[in-house]
């Protein structure tokens, strides 16, 4: 378990350090579309590319930080429905949910869409909007974004593990609006 434990740890870290990265993607995405809409209207000039980093880098922020978001504890869930639970039973749920939903799904995304993104590389593809941009760069993020998710699905998996047989703090607990420090040094 306590190499578990470690890779777990591991996970967290290079999720935290992407996700610390990404925040500065939307500063970029928001100076880029106020820059855009500046011309857009004061000077009548337009451009698709602009209109496509825009939507790159959305894209980027979704799909790079799903595993941050995951790591936090931030995403959607049915507490409605689970807070009626114990914490042994809402980790249950997590872990069934992580091991056939999560994994499965973030795992099937990231092999189907790699051949598409090698493709497009190989291919240079372009957009098809005049002015557009190479599309490769977008559409490696979708691997890349469900490879981080199912990296993050794995260690929350391994540390509500290490929770239920006693070998790990709580990861589903939040202290003074952060997250629960994770075991291998995570805060």
């Amino acid at each position: 378990m306590t190499l578990l434990l470690g890779v777990s740890g591991m996970i967290d870290r290079m999720n935290a350090a992407i996700g610390r990265l990404v925040y500065w993607l939307v500063l970029i995405m928001v100076v880029v579309s106020s820059a855009n809409a500046m011309m857009r209207y004061l000077f009548n000039i337009s451009s698709n590319a602009w209109l496509e980093i825009q939507w790159y880098l959305f894209s980027a922020v979704f799909l790079l930080c799903a595993g941050y978001t995951h790591l936090r504890n931030e995403h959607i869930r049915i507490d409605v429905v689970t807070g009626r639970f114990s914490r042994r039973v809402q980790t249950w749920i997590d872990i069934i949910g992580g091991v056939f939903f999560l994994l499965p799904m973030a795992l099937i995304l990231t092999v189907l869409s790699w051949p598409l993104a090698v493709e497009a590389f190989h291919n240079g593809e372009m957009s098809s909007d005049p002015g557009g941009l190479i599309r490769w760069p977008v559409k490696v993020l979708i691997p890349l974004g469900f490879t981080l998710l199912a990296l993050q699905g794995l260690s929350e998996t391994i540390k509500r593990a290490a929770f239920l047989l006693g070998r790990g703090p709580d990861p589903g607990v939040k202290h003074g609006g952060a997250h629960a420090p994770a075991v291998g040094g995570q805060t």
